[in-house]
């Protein structure tokens, strides 16, 4: 097998530097069906079931002189401790409209952190310090609401919670312009073209990539079985960033004119957006801890706390100031992240978690549980 590709939750995975969006979709243009991508402005990550599949790309890759970077691969999923697992399962399936896993909850598209619920064996009764925040078009958010059968409360009037009080800002996004029908924004402007291919799905593809590249906008062009998912990023469709506003409207209504011409419609069932928020005493202190262990950015923006995935591969985190004297600081929360990553990389991430000033709670030869300084937990797999 070639040492490009990683076994990463049971799949065969590697990520590939890449100059632009269209450089990264002429080797999109040569997969077999089956094959997953995630397409970036700065490379893509491949995921495929079979050796020789993998062998084949890796061909493709060194023709088109892409380079693989397997040390970059991680997953960020989430994990719940709970007293009734089946009812706080059933409430986040209806929450992000996962799927069922052989290990939990999963995003049928793959895209968005997996989930999974365990036994609870001691009583933690306050609110987590770690929340989670999803958004998904208008109606998709109040058909959860009455399916759960809840009132949106707290601040901003979105929250809802799980039979076991774990809270979830539901919020419901809106249409991104007048002038296009196709996209929503859901803190990310995005849009979802099923296919019946993988030579349609390469088609919108090769098209969208050039007219990211023409417009100097970094896009997220995912490709599934089922079609393109094609996602803007937090916040940057916004007017006050760079190509955001009127510009990004103009890209959003060239690559609906370009899906039209290829007979594909829109589907805003899968839309979903999911970022996860850490309650903090020190946020400056907690966001140099997890931008060290993640090889996460800060946001440059004044007055957002946000940090994120470079390869915009897994979910935004951001800080919320915590009083010091809050009860909740004595408390484990029910709710913490796990971190997967290549075997070859383990030891490495531990060690980046202790120099950030972390600490071991608990190690096995195939996890170890690391704590935040501020008591947060990760799972590192």
């Amino acid at each position: 097998m070639t040492t490009e590709w990683r076994h990463l939750n049971g799949t065969l995975t590697t990520w590939y530097d890449a100059p632009s969006h269209a450089a990264g979709a002429a080797l999109v243009e040569r997969l077999a069906p089956g094959t997953e991508v995630d397409l970036r402005a700065n490379g893509l990550r491949l995921r495929t079931d079979t050796e020789e599949s993998a062998r084949d790309i890796s061909k493709a890759a060194g023709e088109l002189g892409l380079t693989a970077d397997p040390s970059v691969l991680q997953q960020v999923r989430l994990a719940f401790e709970a007293a009734d697992p089946p009812a706080v399962t059933a409430f986040w399936r209806t929450a992000f409209a996962y799927q069922e896993s052989p290990t939990g909850l999963q995003d049928p598209l793959d895209r968005d952190p997996a989930v999974e619920v365990r036994g609870l064996t001691d009583p933690r009764p306050l609110r987590n310090r770690i929340h989670v925040d999803v958004v998904r078009p208008s109606d998709a958010v109040h058909a959860v609401r009455s399916t759960i059968g809840q009132e949106p409360y707290g601040a901003w009037g979105v929250a809802l919670a799980d039979p076991e009080g774990n809270e979830v800002d539901l919020v419901p996004g809106d249409e991104l312009s007048p002038d296009v029908t196709d996209w929503w924004a859901n803190f990310a402007a995005m849009v979802f073209y099923p296919t019946t291919s993988l030579t349609q799905s390469s088609q919108l593809v090769s098209v969208v990539a050039q007219l990211a590249d023409d417009a100097s906008t970094p896009l997220q062009i995912d490709v599934r079985p089922a079609g393109v998912m094609i996602d803007g990023s937090k916040d940057q469709w916004e007017d006050d960033l760079p190509n955001g506003g009127a510009a990004f409207v103009e890209l959003a209504r060239r690559i609906e004119d370009a899906a039209h011409d290829l007979g594909l419609t829109p589907d805003a069932r899968p839309l979903r957006f999911v970022q996860f928020g850490i309650d903090a005493v020190d946020a400056d202190v907690l966001s140099a801890f997890w931008r060290s262990l993640l090889g996460y950015q800060p946001d440059p923006r004044e007055q957002v706390s946000d940090i994120y995935d470079p390869r915009r591969l897994n979910p935004v985190l951001f800080f919320q100031q915590l009083d010091a004297n809050d009860e909740r600081t004595k408390q484990r929360n029910r709710i913490h992240f796990e971190l997967v990553v290549p075997d070859d990389q383990v030891q490495a991430r531990i060690e980046t978690a202790l120099s950030a000033g972390g600490r071991v709670l608990d190690q096995t030869p195939q996890r170890c549980l690391i704590s935040d300084p501020e008591g947060n937990e990760i799972d590192i797999r």
